[in-house]
């Protein structure tokens, strides 16, 4: 898999301070993206075990939350190996004392059965539409047809 981004210090994409890492790769398109640069599979660097190392490290500062996930998308089929190896390493590391949010572009139901969700705290789904845009600051999604699930309850019950 590969990268475009890894912020160590980023308060845009989920609550308070995250790690915040955009994979490569979306085969969606989705008119109006405003990542349409990360949609190449090759875009970036490749995700090495010094880039991981690199995010665990950032993540062990006291005022970081979490761990975002975004692409590109990390549920596409070629990312989700690094993806699962990446959220299994920081619940071994942090247990669930780090939150991780993953945003996708599918719907949940539709990637539900992923192994991955058994490590994600919020996932924020469903394709970005570009005449739904919304414009308030401080959502964490990009068009109103998204959603916010909280999994850590839903997932932990079932």
């Amino acid at each position: 898999m590969n990268y475009i981004g890894l912020s160590t210090c980023d308060t845009a994409n989920g609550p308070g301070v995250r790690v915040s890492l955009f994979c490569s790769g979306c085969t969606l398109h989705c008119k109006g993206c405003f990542n349409e640069e990360s949609w190449d599979f090759c875009a970036g660097r490749p995700f090495t075990d010094e880039t991981l190392k690199t995010l665990l490290d950032a993540l062990e500062e006291p005022f970081v939350d979490g761990l975002s996930l975004l692409g590109g998308d990390p549920m596409e089929e070629a990312n989700q190996p690094e993806v699962l190896r990446i959220v299994k390493a920081v619940r071994e590391r942090f247990g669930r004392s780090k939150t991780v949010w993953l945003w996708t572009g599918r719907k949940y139901e539709k990637v539900a059965d992923s192994p991955i969700f058994d490590y994600v705290d919020t996932v924020v789904d469903g394709p970005f539409i570009e005449h739904l845009k919304v414009k308030e600051k401080g959502c964490w999604f990009g068009s109103s047809n998204q959603r916010v699930i909280p999994l850590r309850d839903v997932r932990q019950s079932a």
